[in-house]
C-alpha cells in the first residue's frame, strides 16, 4: 500500500491532478506517520509542491499554507540528516514560497541554490525541475 500511494502522489503531481495528489499525499503521510524514511520525505516534498500549485489556483488556501509549512519543516529535518539528498528539495520549496510572497531577490537566490545543489548531488531530474520552476518564475515576472 505504501508504494502504491507514494507512486500515486508522484504520478498525480506530474499529471497535474492537484486534488488527487493532495488526497494521495494525505494517505501517504498517514501511512508513513512521522517516520524518517526517505520515501516519506519524497512524498512530503511533492505534497509541498502540490500545495504551492493549489495556492496559485486559489484552492484550499488555508490547508495548502499549512501543508507547505509542514513540507518545508520536513525538508529541513531531512536536509539536516542528508544534505546531499534533500537540500535541493528544501531550496526549491523555499524558492516557490518566496515566489508566492513576491520576495523576488530571495526567490532568485533560492532557485539558483536548488539548481546548484541538485547538480552537485547528480539529481539531473530534480535539477531539471528546479530549472523549469525558475523558468516559469522569470516568465511570469511583472
Amino acid at each position: 500500500r505504501e508504494a502504491f500511494f507514494h507512486h500515486a502522489v508522484i504520478r498525480c503531481y506530474w499529471s497535474g491532478h492537484s486534488e488527487r495528489c493532495r488526497y494521495y499525499s494525505e494517505k501517504c503521510m498517514n501511512l508513513f506517520g512521522q517516520g524518517g524514511q526517505p520515501t516519506a520525505y519524497v512524498a512530503k516534498f511533492f505534497f509541498g509542491l502540490n500545495a504551492i500549485d493549489l495556492l496559485r489556483k486559489k484552492r484550499h488556501a488555508s490547508k495548502s499554507k499549512v501543508g507547505l509549512r509542514k513540507a518545508i519543516a520536513a525538508m529541513k529535518d531531512a536536509a539536516a540528516n542528508s544534505e546531499w539528498n534533500f537540500m535541493n528539495k528544501l531550496r526549491l520549496l523555499e524558492a516557490e514560497q518566496q515566489h508566492l510572497t513576491r520576495h523576488h531577490w530571495r526567490a532568485i537566490d533560492l532557485y539558483d541554490a536548488s539548481i546548484q545543489s541538485a547538480k552537485k548531488s547528480g539529481f539531473i531530474h530534480e535539477q531539471g525541475l528546479a530549472c523549469e520552476k525558475a523558468g516559469f518564475y522569470f516568465k511570469n515576472l511583472d
